[in-house]
């Protein structure tokens, strides 16, 4: 089987991913804003390119029913409800709520993975709940990708680490596996790190960018390692939580 890693969404083509189980990746913040808010029961995260896209969606729901989350250069976007710090979904914010959710970076890295079998989003809060997936993908021999989304479609340090942890997992135990440079290099640098993610954190341009701009407990909540142990599904244009709501 095939395990590739691939850095920005801008270097994806559909070939990359069609039919394989994909896992997209965006540490800082919005793979892990989408595992906190499906934790604390968000009903589902639907990812949008463009805040217009998200707005126009909302006109189709009740005002209860959703809520308008998102980011542009770290900031939440004036006039939605939520930015993209998973400190604010919360239970009480986010329980039986419809997220409209636009990103610079994981929620368009999404929509760019469609043409994939499955897709996986994972981070370090749900590393062991979606790494087991991946496992289970690979060993009947379904080949995967995984897409580190970087920031502004320039390589991200945090997100290079998490795809060489999961890389590493996948791995294990399984011996007929080619991979490109990318997998390769991915488990070079996650060696480097191991399990210090504080370091990491403090490393990494994205990471020193949110601390300067007074996001540093978001970086606390994001080095959380299986903090939010759920696996979020995107299908049919929506992600959801894997669980007994909602089987392979």
């Amino acid at each position: 089987m095939r395990l590739d890693v691939y850095f920005g969404a801008h270097s994806v083509t559909s070939a990359d991913v069609q039919g394989r189980v994909v896992v997209v990746i965006d540490v800082l913040r919005a793979s892990t804003t989408i595992a906190v808010a499906l934790a604390h029961g968000a009903r589902t995260v639907i990812p949008f390119e463009s805040a217009d896209e998200a707005v126009t969606r909302s006109k189709s729901l009740a005002r209860g029913d959703y809520k308008l989350a998102g980011e542009r250069k770290n900031q939440m976007i004036p006039g939605f409800d939520l930015g993209n710090s998973p400190r604010e979904y919360t239970r009480e914010a986010v329980e039986g709520k419809t997220i409209l959710f636009t990103t610079t970076n994981g929620t368009s890295a999404l929509i760019a993975v469609q043409p994939a079998r499955e897709v996986l989003v994972g981070a370090f809060v749900n590393f062991t709940a979606v790494s087991a997936m991946l496992r289970a993908a690979a060993r009947a021999q379904s080949d995967l990708a995984i897409i580190a989304a970087g920031s502004d479609r320039h390589f991200s340090l945090e997100d290079a680490v998490c795809a060489g942890r999961f890389v590493r997992s996948i791995r294990r135990g399984i011996t007929d596996v080619s991979m490109n440079d990318g997998a390769q290099a991915s488990v070079q640098l996650e060696r480097r790190y191991a399990n210090d993610l504080p370091r990491l954190f403090a490393e990494s341009a994205h990471g020193r960018a949110l601390a300067d701009m007074g996001f540093a407990e978001d970086l606390a909540t994001c080095a959380q390692l299986d903090g939010y142990p759920v696996v979020p599904v995107y299908h049919d244009r929506q992600v959801t939580k894997l669980g007994p709501d909602r089987e392979r």
